[in-house]
Formats: C-alpha cells, structure tokens, sequence
C-alpha cells in the first residue's frame, strides 16, 4: 500500500528497557539537595503520614535544615563525572545496550535527572512500541518499586500512543542474582589485605508499619541473606541502614550492629549493601565512611565497603538474563 505524501514518518518497531534507580540531585550543593528532597519526600509512597500534616514539617524545618548537611555528605562522594549513582547507572545501561544490541536500553531516575517520563517520550520517539520497565531494586518495596512504576504509569497517562510495558519483578532470591552477589563479594573480599571474621549485609532502612501493612521488602531481604549464608563461607549478619525521623524502624540497625559485633569479639569486618544495584550517597557516604569510623571507635581493627555490583561483569551478566526472561516473547 502507498502512504500519502503527508503521511508522519514512523519509525521500525523496537523494544526498549528502561533502567530506573532512586534519584540524586544534580550537583552537591544546598540548593539542588533541596530541590531533590522535595520531590523525595513529597512522594506518599515514601513518607506515608497525610499531606496536610506533613507538608508543614516538610517545609518548615526539613527543607531549611537537611539541605546543607546532605550536600556536605554528598560533597564527601561526587565524582568528577558528577554523583555516583548517575555514573554507574548510566555505566550499566551502556554496558547491558552492548551486551543486548537487539534491543533499545536507556535509564531514568525517579527524583530528579534524567525523569523517567522523559525518556519514555524518547524511546517511544525512537519507535519502541514495547518497553520493559526495570526498577533495580533486587528487594520489593512500595518505596522503591511502586513508587517508579507509578511515575512510569502517570507519563504514559498523559500519551495518546502508549507503548505496550511489561515491569520487572523483585530478583531477590533469584539464583542468577545470589551468583552474582557471591562472585563479586568472593572477588572482592580476596583482594582485602586482611581476613575478615564476619560479613556484615546492611540493607536500606524502612519504617517498621510498612512490614505490617503488607510490604514484602523486609522478608525478601531476609531470604537474600539466608541464600548468602548457604552460598557464601564467611558467617553473614544482617542489619539495616538510613534511619530518618522518630518513628520505629526495620532492625537490627547497622551502626548498632557493628558495635554488637565487635563487643562480641569481631575485629575485622566486610560490609556489603545487597540492596542497592549501584554505589551511591547510602553506601559510599553512609558505609564506606561513617559506619567504618563507627566500627574503629567500637574497638574493630579492619573494616572494608565492599562495592555494589555496579557495571560489573557479573553485574550485566545477572542484568541480561533477568531483561531477556521478562521480554520472552517480544524479543527471541
């Protein structure tokens, strides 16, 4: 059939996987964090106390005093390529588009840049007509999972072509996942110029209403570690990080923790985070920094952060079997 001469041109069919992490501001100063934080923190799936009561505190003390003691933490972290977080996912969506020519692989931030809503437009531009959604988060949360396909879900509201879209489930127990988490934490502890007694696995801290509401984020973090501890030979304890305001959170806490563990005679200690895809404000900072100094003031002797899997081998490897399992059937 001939088009008409005034017919738009439309691009081949393609599928595409949108990678989509946590966010970060744009530069690590007061201002950008400010900005960051507030989108954050405004988001319900996040902060779950109603508007009306939370706004107030938002505004008028979160919003002027938070800013700068984050931009000085993130000060601590920023590369010359700008935030950690935005560099190693930009990293892995680089390596995995080379690892999987066949298909279009692009990346988003849910707070902040690049927005998610931004590059659906752009892939749908480029003629995907199919999308994955991929959240990297291996643990599932509505503050974490929900949260970015619900911004995917509001861009594609406002499309009169929507692409078709399939979201990518949790990978917290999937076998493909603790090879992984095996591999890297192998490789790196045996470069390490000391043994250590203990893995410690610290998680990213949620308040403790969201276990009994119904989100599976604690027990699936819980099951990683059961399957590090058959994998792996080093004993692995497990704690969780990033606690904020004054309501009860997940425990044990990861500073505690480590004061636990080197009362109870631990001296030298590996630090891994299972559930962040990429090194960020919360292990570099968090970790590698505050938590180590923790540790060597308790009494420990030898601390190391162990990296995030990152764009790693094993990293794109686990990545591409998990893209090419949910696109079955639209990709061969």
């Amino acid at each position: 059939m001939t088009l008409p001469a005034d017919h738009p041109v439309i691009p081949a069919p393609k599928v595409g996987v949108l990678l989509i992490n946590l966010g970060t501001p744009d530069a690590p100063d007061a201002r950008s964090v400010r900005r960051y934080l507030a989108e954050f923190l405004s988001d319900p799936r996040v902060v779950e106390i109603p508007k009306i009561v939370w706004q107030p505190i938002l505004h008028g003390v979160i919003l002027t005093t938070r800013p700068k003691k984050s931009a000085h933490a993130y000060q601590q972290v920023w590369t010359p390529e700008g935030s950690p977080l935005a560099v190693h996912t930009r990293a892995i969506s680089q390596a995995l588009q080379q690892a999987m020519p066949h298909v279009v692989v692009d990346w988003a931030m849910r707070y902040g840049n690049p927005a998610i809503a931004e590059k659906l437009a752009a892939m749908k531009a480029q003629g995907c007509d199919r999308v994955l959604l991929a959240p990297l988060y291996p643990q599932y949360s509505g503050a974490t999972t929900a949260t970015a396909n619900d911004a995917a879900f509001a861009a594609l509201a406002a499309m009169r072509w929507q692409p078709a879209v399939r979201t990518l489930p949790p990978y917290h127990d999937d076998p493909a996942y603790i090879a992984a988490l095996k591999t890297s934490i192998d490789a790196n502890v045996a470069a390490l110029d000391f043994v250590p007694d203990a893995l410690l696995a610290s998680f990213h801290g949620m308040p403790e209403r969201t276990l009994h509401l119904g989100d599976p984020y604690h027990c699936q973090s819980v099951k990683t570690v059961r399957l590090l501890r058959e994998a792996l030979t080093l004993p692995v304890h497990m704690s969780f990080q990033s606690r904020f305001g004054r309501a009860k959170w997940l425990e044990p806490e990861t500073e505690a923790t480590l004061a636990k563990l080197v009362q109870e005679g631990v001296r030298n200690i590996a630090v891994v985070t299972p559930g962040f895809a990429a090194d960020c404000l919360e292990t570099l900072e968090e970790i590698a920094l505050r938590a180590k100094e923790v540790f060597l003031r308790q009494g420990g002797e030898n601390f190391a952060y162990l990296p995030c899997l990152n764009a790693s081998a094993e990293a794109i490897t686990l990545y591409q079997r998990l893209m090419s399992r949910e696109l079955s059937g639209w990709i061969d």
